[in-house]
């Protein structure tokens, strides 16, 4: 519902808030805002703008690399424009709808639909304060376990080394003990 709700407004919005955007007057921020064109495309636009403003699309296509005459189109049917000129080939599209009046209705209707908004996003923040909380005691219970284990190997660790030394010990006794044999022997 939540869902459905928020892609209806944006929808909404995008409907209302659509506007040429002109090529020779547009901030970044505008010329991004025209799907297609991004950061990389908007600056090489404003930099050659600052050269002159752009005459008609050719002038455009020819200065800006990226733009080409496929983009070109593209970017005149999300609403680009060159001194008020659409890309030749591509509709222009009608300007945004002045609004109407707003009505009781419409406005009760807004005030329900912000309410609802509210509701859910509170929901959605319980929500992740309680996963959060079971993620932060499941990591607390993880923690202990590890630091048992790390213990015991740990202690394994000890216990290897321990009987790693005795042999070493041992291994020294045995050659110390050949060698005493074999020196009394020598001097028999």
């Amino acid at each position: 519902m939540f869902k459905k709700f928020i892609v209806a407004l944006a929808a909404l919005i995008a409907a209302t808030a659509f506007a040429a955007v002109d090529a020779n007057k547009a901030n970044q921020a505008e010329l991004e805002s025209v799907k297609g064109i991004g950061p990389v495309i908007s600056t090489l636009i404003i930099n050659e703008r600052k050269k002159g403003d752009f005459k008609d699309w050719n002038d455009m296509v020819v200065r800006v690399k990226g733009v080409g005459d496929k983009n070109a189109a593209k970017f005149s049917e999300a609403g680009l424009t060159v001194n008020g000129a659409t890309f030749t080939g591509a509709p222009m599209k009608a300007p945004a709808k002045t609004e109407a009046p707003v009505t009781a209705k419409a406005a009760s209707a807004v005030k329900t639909a912000a309410s609802a908004t509210k509701v859910a996003v509170e929901k959605a923040a319980s929500a992740t304060k309680a996963t959060a909380s079971k993620a932060a005691s499941a990591v607390k219970g993880g923690a202990s376990t590890v630091a048992s284990n790390a213990k015991e190997e740990k202690d394994a660790l000890k216990e290897n080394v321990k009987e790693a030394k005795e042999k070493r010990a041992e291994k020294k006794a045995e050659k110390a003990e050949k060698k005493a044999a074999a020196a009394s022997a020598a001097t028999k």
